[in-house]
């Protein structure tokens, strides 16, 4: 009995501590807060996606604006989701995970990065190269952990 009881209790704790720990920025509207990834691409703006529209990728929901979207997501999703899974860019360069804001993002080199907040992008601006190499150091570090 006693042995049955620590296994469940190591199962509960393992399930908990996986479901805190993820390697997609996600919560109740879904991935980027439910904006369309392929719209910042696209449309050069953040885009509200349409929960007709959706898929599960990395166990995180992705809206997309239409049908299209959806499409070239599901054909490609690297080349359109956010770089270090959707966290703050700037967080991520200093060690950590933070969420972000959809209208805050930027696209160097081909590639989508979400920050915290607009004055947290104007930092992440001033010195996007040298933040993003560390950010590619640092990701590897914390993409696992809880927030």
């Amino acid at each position: 009995m006693k042995k049955t009881i620590l296994l469940i209790a190591f199962v509960f704790t393992t399930l908990v501590v996986q479901a805190q720990s993820s390697e997609v920025f996600s919560n109740k509207k879904g991935a980027i807060n439910g904006y369309d990834a392929v719209a910042y691409f696209t449309e050069s703006k953040a885009v509200v996606g349409d929960t007709k529209y959706s898929t599960k990728w990395k166990e995180a929901t992705w809206y997309f604006s239409s049908k299209e979207n959806l499409t070239a997501f599901k054909a490609n999703p690297e080349k359109y989701a956010p770089q270090f899974g959707g966290y703050c860019a700037y967080g991520t360069s200093q060690g950590h995970k933070a969420p972000t804001d959809p209208e805050a993002w930027t696209i160097v080199d081909g590639k989508l990065y979400l920050n915290y907040n607009k004055d947290v992008k104007k930092k992440w601006s001033k010195n996007q190269k040298e933040l993003i190499e560390q950010a590619n150091a640092e990701w590897p570090k914390i993409k696992d952990a809880t927030e």
